[in-house]
């Protein structure tokens, strides 16, 4: 069965992105799977008067069950609704890596996709990424593509190590894909080890000389960030004060992320964090209660905790907060 995203109350990102660029903020992109994740992202945006991208990776949705995400995403804007709040909501596949995968998901209702041929020729990246978006066009859909490669392991996304992004690549790239956005390479990395400095020693800056180079190319165009998250230290030190092991996790500084969403950059991948999060209270609440039993009783305080860092993250580091019923008003004109 075919689902357009208009039928689930879904939007593009088209309005955000152009809003997010003239107001010098960024839109958050959450990764979630399961339902409490899927809450706190709903309600902290909400609280917050945030636009928000649901973003769920192809083995997040494998995991939720296709049709039963498609459904949780409907839920979540009649949330929304019964709230009384009005923020705009895109359901976004992050890191697909074919054109079925990409396609399955617009017929099942997404409203924005993402083809990573980063790790293919970049001829190749070119034919599938256009081959992807040729078909999301049709049906309004929007594609996000990605020039460059981002290390660590997040998922099924794998590399040892980084290759920043050319911008003498980018303008012939978008023009002969034509996707909407597009993901660059300038010193973030997946997963909770994203660098691993020695001690006393500061952490290498992202290169925003070659953020500012693309966008030099590509004036007023939609930049996005992976592996964006900051690997917050007070959730690192519960979780390891609670029995884990987490030594070195050390993520993006809150300053860099704040002075890119700034620039070209409209859309900030954030996925770690949230597990971080959600890992070390239910840790912390189990290591607490060991005869406790009831999975409401630790993914509840999770739920509540990942809540407020989405709210502080949306006012503090993205600049989102504020923006989410002024862009719905946007959206509703269209």
């Amino acid at each position: 069965m075919t689902v357009s995203y208009k039928d689930l109350g879904l939007v593009t990102t088209r309005s955000m992105f152009a809003r997010a660029m003239e107001g010098k903020f960024a839109i958050p992109a959450y990764n979630f799977n399961n339902m409490e994740q899927l809450q706190a992202i709903i309600r902290g945006c909400t609280e917050s008067d945030s636009p928000v991208i649901l973003q769920v990776s192809s083995g997040a949705r494998k995991y939720a069950d296709s049709t039963l995400l498609r459904y949780m995403a409907m839920g979540a804007v009649e949330m929304v609704k019964d709230s009384g709040a009005r923020i705009p909501i895109v359901l976004h596949l992050d890191h697909g890596d074919t054109f079925e995968l990409c396609k399955s998901c617009i017929d099942s209702g997404f409203s924005s996709v993402m083809i990573d041929g980063s790790h293919h020729p970049y001829e190749e990246n070119i034919r599938l990424t256009k081959e992807v978006v040729e078909y999301a066009h049709s049906k309004e859909v929007v594609v996000e593509g990605e020039l460059g490669i981002l290390a660590g392991i997040e998922d099924k996304v794998e590399a040892e190590k980084s290759t920043y992004t050319r911008p003498e690549e980018v303008e012939d790239f978008v023009s002969r894909t034509g996707v909407d956005s597009l993901a660059i390479s300038i010193g973030t990395s997946h997963g909770a080890y994203k660098f691993k400095p020695k001690p006393g020693e500061q952490l290498p800056p992202l290169r925003f000389e070659i953020l500012e180079a693309v966008e030099k190319r590509l004036p007023g165009f939609p930049i996005v960030l992976h592996g964006a998250s900051s690997v917050l230290p007070e959730y690192v030190d519960m979780i390891n004060q609670y029995g884990g092991n987490m030594e070195g996790a050390v993520g993006v500084p809150e300053d860099q992320l704040r002075r890119a969403a700034k620039s070209a950059v409209c859309k900030i991948n954030i996925d770690t964090d949230g597990r971080l999060v959600v890992t070390a209270v239910i840790r912390k609440v189990l290591a607490e209660n060991p005869k406790e039993f009831d999975p409401r009783k630790y993914l509840g305080p999770a739920r509540e905790e990942l809540i407020e860092m989405i709210k502080r993250k949306n006012r503090e580091v993205l600049g989102s907060a504020g923006h989410g019923e002024e862009i719905a008003a946007i959206e509703e004109k269209d």
